[in-house]
Formats: C-alpha cells, structure tokens, sequence
C-alpha cells in the first residue's frame, strides 16, 4: 500500500549470533536464545544470574524465524502461564544446538579442563609425584570416558580419578594436605582421639614440655577432612584453636565434594 506502513506481526522477533535451547513437549517445539556459553555456565550453577545466560527474556517456537510462542502453548504443553518457569524448563532439560564443529570445540575443552583438575589435585601414591595434564588426558582415553558438556569439571574429575582407581589403569590417589593444629593441651587431651580418626598421619607433634599449656601437631589429611577438622578445632572454646594450612594445593575451591 503506497505511502503506507508495513507492521511486523508482534509474534516475532529476529536475533542473531545466538545459541539456542530447543525442548520437544506435548508435541510442540520451544525455544530460548542464550549467550554462547552461558548455558554449560548456568546448568553448572557457575552462573547463577538467568539474565546473564538469555539474550531476550522470551519463550519462542522457533528463534531463527522470530516466532513467540503463544500463551495458550505454554499453558497447554507446561501446565503454567510463566514464562520464567518454562523458560528454567527449557534450559534444563532442553538440547542445546550447536555445529558439529562447536560441540567438538566444546568438548575438547571441557577434556581439558576435566584433565587439569585431575592433575592438580591427584598424585602417584607410590611416588608423591603428579601426573601432568597431558598424562591424564592419555588415562581419560584409556578407560574411554565420554565428557559430558553439561557437568562440571569438578564433578567429572571425581568421576574420573574414580574410574582411573577402579580400571586399575595407573596408580593415582589424592593429594593429602598438610596442617597445622593448635589448642590448648586440656582441649588436646580431651578431642585428640577424635582428630587422630580424621588424620591420616601426624608428621611432628608437640609435647608438654617443649610448649607449656599449647599443644601443636603438624599432620597430613586427606582434602576431604579438611572441613571435619575446622569444624572440630573451631569448637574449641573462646575460639582458642586454631587449624593452620602448610600446603594450599587441595583447598581453595567451592565445591565441597573436592576440598
């Protein structure tokens, strides 16, 4: 119509350069546009803000053509009208779409990363020695492990020193941490049961003699006591004991399942 206006229809809305979510439901196709690499982030709870992981805070039936999907769809396939709760669906549970060559991309680096992890924290039991990134990425393709673009690192670390242990491939342990613990000798005498059971060997300790009322042990444990410990010495009463770290490479991380 000459000298008219042309109205796009309000049901879409055109992105570029996204990563889309796609999720199959109730015989209807849905989707979200998201920041690359943010969706392995969010479904790792490394990025907790779903602002920062859509591009447009949007449901859609297909991105690429800019098609919303309608509110009697959502209602319909989800049982709910909101859009942020279908929107949390989707991520989670949804297939990310990617090219061959992305997901390949993908994949290698989480391999990668899954490696580093390992190797930072894992060593020759027989040795004390640790194995480089390049060894435990030869071990992770010896016992056939399949990355899993949508764990952590973290989480698949654990995975594969459990693998590595059980396959018998080569010998691999964690790496202990050595501490340093010190209270008050009546609080010593009265818990020092209970932390030689968390301790996997006492290194040096401290008699009456040398310190008086303070009684200090120099000791190795294995990472995943480290929290029993604090825990045990810091209820020490007037905060009167104290856990000291000597070595810093197994602590220093957020997941608890590694420290």
């Amino acid at each position: 119509m000459a000298g008219g206006k042309i109205f796009q229809p309000v049901t879409k809305i055109r992105l570029t350069n996204v990563s889309i979510v796609r999720l199959r439901k109730g015989g209807k196709r849905f989707e979200v546009a998201c920041y690359k690499n943010k969706v392995t982030e969010w479904r790792t709870g490394v990025e907790k803000d779903i602002d920062e992981v859509l591009q447009i805070h949007q449901i859609y039936v297909n991105v690429s053509k800019g098609q919303v999907a309608k509110t009697e769809e959502l209602r319909k396939c989800f049982n709910t009208e909101d859009v942020d709760e279908v929107i949390k669906e989707v991520l989670l549970k949804g297939e990310q779409q990617v090219s061959d060559k992305e997901r390949h991309h993908q994949l290698d680096n989480m391999q990668r990363d899954i490696a580093t992890v390992v190797a930072e924290k894992c060593v020759n039991p027989a040795t004390q020695q640790p194995y480089t990134v390049t060894m435990i990425e030869k071990v992770m393709a010896d016992i056939h492990y399949s990355v899993n673009p949508n764990r952590s690192a973290k989480q698949q670390a654990l995975d594969v020193i459990k693998q590595i242990q059980e396959q018998n491939i080569v010998p691999i342990a964690r790496a202990q941490m050595r501490i340093r613990i010190s209270l008050p000798r009546k609080d010593a005498k009265r818990l020092k049961e209970k932390i030689l059971e968390l301790v996997a060997k006492v290194e040096d300790e401290e008699h009456e003699e040398d310190r008086g009322d303070e009684y200090e042990q120099v000791c190795l444990i294995d990472p995943g006591q480290y929290r029993a410990v604090t825990e045990l010495i810091g209820g020490v009463p007037k905060g009167a004991g104290t856990v000291e770290v000597l070595s810093l490479r197994d602590i220093n991380d957020e997941d608890s399942t590694l420290n």
